[in-house]
């Protein structure tokens, strides 16, 4: 009995002597600034920042390999922490949040037929195209919404993704859920958008379409730099965004919005509130 138990003993012994040896000689030496910049990230493994998951950036900005300023959801905060166990000044990117092109839910577009597949926008659009006449519109089926890792992301009664100005970190998820590319990066700071996605000529439209741009040039008219017109749609010039206002009213569609006024018709979400100054 006791030369079994001395003989298990030995047995364990040296096997936990050869695991022990084992883990020296094949141990991988983790950079502890990895282990630093991974604690301070956001943890949402978004892909924002253009690679595979939060360790993998970690390692990458460890190592040299990619910018440290690239965690969006992490912010301003997440920037200057990773700057500072690296060793570097802090180069704060500008906040960029997601913007759907498109105001035409279902009671404002006209549909070609009647969809009743499984919930998923590339499911619909691999039918014909997808169930509206507009070629560009949003199709509500809400792949961008389950998407969304921050629940940014509302679907209207009226079938049509709206984003949160304050929730979306601008991680690009939902870009890569729509099949339409609706969905467009754009600056926090710009608040005025056109929200329409059809290249169609404004009588063809007009048919499909009670709320999308016409291609009439009067936002480029009221505001030569904030606009351009490119293949009969009318686009924000964001570096001018300051000048957009001018064409908001100008539009006979009521295409183009100021989210500082308001979001699309249906949506939850609260425009920001308005700084006003306080009279000394």
């Amino acid at each position: 009995m006791l030369s079994a138990i001395l003989s298990l003993g030995g047995i364990g012994l040296l096997a936990a002597l050869a695991l022990g040896a084992a883990a020296r000689k094949f141990a991988v030496e983790v950079d502890p600034r990895e282990l630093a910049i991974l604690d301070v990230l956001s943890g949402a493994n978004c892909g924002a920042c253009g690679v595979p998951g939060c360790g993998a950036y970690a390692k990458a900005v460890a190592a040299g390999e990619t910018d440290p300023s690239l965690c969006t959801p992490g912010g301003q905060e997440s920037i200057e922490k990773i700057a500072n166990i690296m060793g570097v000044e802090a180069v704060a990117a500008e906040p960029q949040v997601a913007v759907v092109l498109c105001q035409g839910g279902d009671s404002k577009t006209a549909a070609k037929y009647r969809y009743i597949g499984i919930e998923d926008c590339g499911a619909a659009q691999r039918i014909a195209d997808g169930p509206k006449e507009c070629p560009g519109g949003c199709l509500g089926l809400g792949s961008c919404a389950r998407a969304c890792p921050f629940g940014a992301i509302e679907m209207t009664g009226d079938g049509l993704a709206v984003i949160s100005r304050e929730l979306c970190t601008g991680c690009k998820k939902c870009l890569a859920a729509c099949p339409r590319q609706v969905i467009t990066m754009a600056p926090l700071k710009a608040t005025v958008h056109v929200l329409c996605n059809s290249r169609d000529k404004g009588a063809l439209v007009r048919k499909y379409c009670k709320i999308g741009c016409i291609g009439c040039r009067l936002c480029l008219k009221a505001s030569p730099e904030a606009y351009r017109i490119e293949d009969n749609l009318a686009h924000a010039v964001y570096e001018h965004h300051e000048q957009a206002t001018a064409g908001v009213a100008k539009c006979p569609t009521h295409c183009i919005l100021d989210f500082a006024e308001g979001y699309p018709e249906g949506s939850r979400f609260s425009a920001p509130p308005v700084k006003t100054k306080i009279a000394v």
